[in-house]
Order: C-alpha cells, then sequence, then structure tokens
C-alpha cells in the first residue's frame, strides 16, 4: 500500500559555514519519521540545498524547525553569493511523491506559509501550485528584486506577502523574506551519446528542449524554434571522467514529460544525426511510479503483459533506459521509496517461506490465521496472474496481448494489498496489546483505555473483512482465466480459486472470533452481514471455477 509521502527541498543561504549548515539540517532528524537524504552546499552560490522526505505533518514540521534555525543562524545583511536569493531559508518546496495529489501538497505548503509568517514573522510569499494569484506562480517573480530590494518590495501593496510582516523591520532585515510553494518533482537527468562532440550533443538537446532553438532567417534576423518537449531544459556537454558527450537535461516536471519519454525523443533525435544513445545517468533521487512507468511503456512497446512484479519492472526500466550503462544502477539508493523503507513494516512477506512457516509456529499468537489467510489469499491470485501473463505470450494470440495484459495488472494490484494485509493483520494484534497495556487507575484512565482496546479491536475486525473482500474480488480473475486462459494452465486458475476461497473463510473465521469481545453491537452486526455475504460469494464463485476447470482437465 502506498504510503502518503513528500519531498522537502528547502534552500538556506549559507554553503561555506559548514558548522551552520550541519547545525540547520540537524534539526530536520529531530522529527520521527522524517528521513534527511541530502545536504548539498555550494561555496560560489553561498546556498545550499537540503532533501527530506516522509509523511505529510512530520515533514512539515521538520521544515518549520529548519526554517527557525536558519533564522537564528543565517544573517542576510552580511550574504554575499551568486544566486539570487532573498532569505535566510529562500525558498522551501514540497513535493508530492506517492499517495498525495498536488492539490493536497499544496494545501499543506499554505499551512506551512501561515505558520512561517505568524510564529516566525517572516514574510512569505506562496509559489507555484501553493500561489495565491498567477504572478506569484513564479519563483523568480517573488524574489525579483533579491534581499536588498526587500524594503522597496514589501511597501508595494502589490507585493503584500501572503503571511508575517509587511514591513522591512529589524527582524525581517537580519532573515529576509522566504518562498514557499508545492511543485512537481524535478529530475536531473543526463543521455550518454557514443560520441565525444559537444557540439553534436548541443544539437541534440537543442532538438528537445522546449526552449529549442534560435534560427536565422533569410532576412538575417533570428526567430526561436521551439523543441519537441515541454517542461524540459538542456545542453550539450563533455565529461572527461567518462570520455563521451552528453545530453544534461532538467526535467521540471515529470507529470508532463516523464523520463522514458525525454529518454526516447533523445534516441529519435541522436539516430537522426547518425549518433546512439548508450544509456542514461540519474543525478540524484527519483519517485518509484518514474521506473514503473518508464517498465510499462517499454513493455507496451514490445506487447508484453503489464501485469508483473515491481522488482521486474524496475529491472526492465533500468535495462531499458540503461541506467547501468556507466556503472551499477543500485535501486536501493536511487529511488526515494526504496530509501524510506521500514524492514519492521513487512516483516512476515520478507521471509522466507520455511522462516515464514517457522515463525508461523511458534509459541506466540501472532503471525495467525489472519495473516495466513491473507498469504494463501496471495498465492492464490498469484496463480491466476501467472495465467493472464502465460496466455499473454502465447504463440499465436498476440493480438490479445492487451486483454490479457489488463487481467495481469488487475492480479498484481490484488496479489500486493493481500500481501500487505499479511503484516497488517498481524499490526492490528499488536494494537489490542499496546491498548490493553494502557494505565487504567482512574475513571478516566479507564475509559481512555477502554475506548482504545474498541477502536483496535474494530481495527483487528476490518483487517481480515478486507481480506475477505480482496480474495474474492480476485476470483473473478480466476474465473476468467478458467473460461479463456491458456488450456494447459486452467488447473492453475482452479487451483487459485481454491486458495481464494481458504483466504475468504480464513477471513471470515477471524472477523467472527474477533467480534466475540466487541461491545459495539450495531458495528459488529454491519460487519456480520458483509462477512456472511462475501462467504457465501466466495463459496459460490469457488463452485464455478472448480466446474470450469473440472470440465477441462
Amino acid at each position: 500500500m502506498n504510503r502518503r509521502l513528500i519531498e522537502c527541498v528547502p534552500n538556506i543561504s549559507e554553503g561555506r559555514d559548514r558548522a551552520k549548515i550541519d547545525a540547520i539540517a540537524a534539526v530536520v532528524e529531530t522529527v520521527e519519521g522524517v528521513r534527511l537524504l541530502d545536504v548539498d552546499p555550494g561555496k560560489a552560490t553561498n546556498r545550499t540545498v537540503i532533501t527530506f522526505v516522509g509523511e505529510p505533518e512530520p515533514v512539515i514540521e521538520a521544515a518549520f524547525r529548519l526554517i527557525k534555525k536558519a533564522q537564528e543562524l543565517i544573517d542576510m545583511r552580511s550574504h554575499k553569493g551568486e544566486h539570487p536569493r532573498f532569505g535566510a531559508t529562500d525558498v522551501c518546496p514540497l513535493v508530492p511523491i506517492s499517495g498525495i495529489s498536488m492539490e493536497e501538497t499544496a494545501e499543506f505548503a499554505k499551512k506551512l506559509a501561515a505558520r512561517v509568517g505568524s510564529e516566525l514573522s517572516i514574510p512569505v510569499y506562496r509559489y507555484e501550485f501553493a500561489a495565491s494569484e498567477e504572478k506569484r506562480r513564479n519563483l523568480a517573480n517573488n524574489r525579483s528584486g533579491e534581499y536588498e530590494g526587500l524594503p522597496k518590495k514589501l511597501k508595494d501593496p502589490t507585493w503584500k506577502p501572503d503571511h508575517g510582516p509587511a514591513e522591512f523591520n529589524e527582524s525581517v532585515a537580519k532573515s529576509g523574506a522566504i518562498a514557499i510553494g508545492a511543485r512537481n518533482f524535478l529530475v536531473a537527468y543526463n543521455v550518454n551519446l557514443n560520441s565525444t562532440s559537444t557540439r553534436r550533443a548541443n544539437a541534440i538537446a537543442f532538438d528537445i528542449r522546449e526552449a529549442g532553438r534560435k534560427v536565422k532567417q533569410a532576412d538575417g534576423s533570428e526567430v526561436q524554434v521551439p523543441g519537441k518537449l515541454k517542461t524540459v531544459k538542456g545542453i550539450g556537454w563533455f565529461i572527461e571522467e567518462y570520455g563521451i558527450a552528453q545530453l544534461s537535461l532538467n526535467l521540471t516536471d515529470i507529470t508532463v514529460t516523464p523520463v522514458h519519454i525525454a529518454f526516447d525523443e533523445a534516441c529519435k533525435s541522436a539516430a537522426e544525426r547518425g549518433i546512439r544513445v548508450t544509456g542514461s545517468e540519474l543525478v540524484g533521487l527519483i519517485p518509484k511510479q518514474s521506473l514503473l512507468d518508464a517498465a510499462d511503456f517499454f513493455l507496451a512497446r514490445q506487447e508484453r503483459s503489464l501485469g508483473i512484479s515491481e522488482r521486474e519492472k524496475i529491472k526492465i526500466a533500468v535495462k531499458s533506459l540503461g541506467l547501468d550503462d556507466l556503472g551499477p544502477f543500485d535501486p536501493q539508493k536511487k529511488v526515494i521509496e526504496y530509501m524510506l523503507e521500514d524492514a519492521n513494516s513487512e516483516r512476515l512477506v520478507r521471509m522466507d517461506l520455511k522462516r515464514f512457516s517457522e515463525e508461523t509456529a511458534a509459541e506466540s499468537p501472532a503471525p495467525g490465521g489472519g495473516s495466513v489467510a491473507a498469504y494463501v489469499g496471495a498465492l492464490g491470485v498469484s496463480l491466476g496472474t501467472m495465467v493472464a501473463n502465460l496466455s499473454a505470450h502465447k504463440r499465436g494470440w498476440d493480438e490479445r496481448w492487451e486483454e490479457y495484459s489488463r487481467w495481469a495488472v488487475v492480479g498484481e494490484k490484488l496479489r500486493n494489498e493481500l500481501l500487505f494485509l499479511v503484516d497488517e493483520d498481524t499490526r492490528a494484534f499488536d494494537r489490542i496489546m499496546s491498548a490493553m497495556g494502557l494505565p487504567k487507575g482512574s475513571d478516566e484512565e479507564k475509559a481512555a483505555r477502554k475506548a482504545a482496546i474498541t477502536e483496535a479491536t474494530k481495527g483487528a475486525i476490518m483487517t481480515p473483512l478486507r481480506t475477505m473482500q480482496v480474495c474474492v474480488e480476485s476470483m473473478g480473475l480466476m474465473k476468467a482465466m478458467a473460461e479463456k486462459g491458456l488450456q494447459a494452465s486452467v488447473s492453475d486458475a482452479g487451483v487459485g480459486a481454491l486458495c481464494a476461497r481458504t483466504g475468504a473463510i480464513g477471513g471470515y473465521l477471524n472477523v467472527k472470533i474477533n467480534c466475540a469481545g466487541l461491545d459495539d453491537a450495531a458495528f459488529k452486526a454491519d460487519v456480520l452481514k458483509q462477512a456472511d455475504e462475501l462467504k457465501t460469494k466466495a463459496e459460490a464463485l469457488e463452485g464455478e471455477v472448480m466446474a470450469l476447470t473440472l470440465a477441462k482437465v
């Protein structure tokens, strides 16, 4: 299941004093649930880019603490540097990574901006997707005049800050202003060429970048001819370390031009000029979805099923984009979500089969029947997905690959959810144990403990109920594969249905037993009604799939 993750990339106006930089960056790690990924100082610019990631609320708390620390340690009255700037924390963008929309991210940016303005008395301008008006969307507009122009800017009613003071008082004189916003993820991306010519690399970059190139007309005038791709900036250069020319691209909005499209267009333009693209290079990190989208793009070109595992898709993306051309590519160190993975959150599904059986057999109530039911269901839908993938690849069925691919994609989604529920069932049990361990001395403590136990118990009921729902949904896949999947694998569809039924009935038993100790009669009645209906449906679907299977074996 996707966690809600956002990235924060504050730029502070200090790139030379390492002690100050480290002190400011260190406050990020005082917030639980936030991961500091990178601290990149620049001496010439006298500016440091700090990158951290986490769930929204912890991230904006960490951002607030960083801005406050920068306000304490950086004095803009003596700051000089080559990069445009107007504040101690000059800019603080929030970037949606997974499980969250841009609109939601913008709301968190507004929340952070309001707090910075009110609690730290720093003039705040909101930009990009959090902007209060169109002219403030562009960061350069907000920062025009830089720090030195702030006294005049703050007096201009048309440039009144969105939050904080509209006067150049002593506090503002020290810390300046800040731009806080929400923007799309920016990918720094280099494309490798089998050439050493910077001029030819530049020509390819001009072909594809949004700005394009200037073209001289017959009358001697010049016109700007746009390139092929929106939201792409780029130049060509020669990298002595590798002995090759590269296209150095900035993909400023990967929702408009994703990595795989930039790579594909670079390949086409290079080929037109007699040059071959040998691979590419990511500078910094990338969201997982970007690589999954790239894998889908290249799989579809090959008319291959898209319903394969995430691990296999990442491999295909790496090979298709040539990300290992200049050296090994480690997804664990380049994909944001993998860097943030918590092994404890997937304790069971990371075990091998032997270890999982040993853990189940041990002298503890968890993992128990709920986790095993979810895992058996995952095995069932895996079999259904396998039949879909084999059918998509069958010789003579080439025109039907998309039909089977769609089924495989459904199966892969359900498989991942059931694997999540394997560990979620154990986490639900742990939450009950934690609630039972709450103090129960005073009447208030007893009431709080009882309420916590009730909520945890409801969670422990809803988890196996969800297992039932997913198992029943997966049986539609097994039925379709028994009806029209690869004949040689029809028995696999039948076994998949048996597993799905087992997972559903296993979930049913856990719903029933967890309901036994619940006082909320209305909640219990509703859940048991749903569970009974799902049990009946699972048994009926299993019968249908088995009838289809037995007729063909």
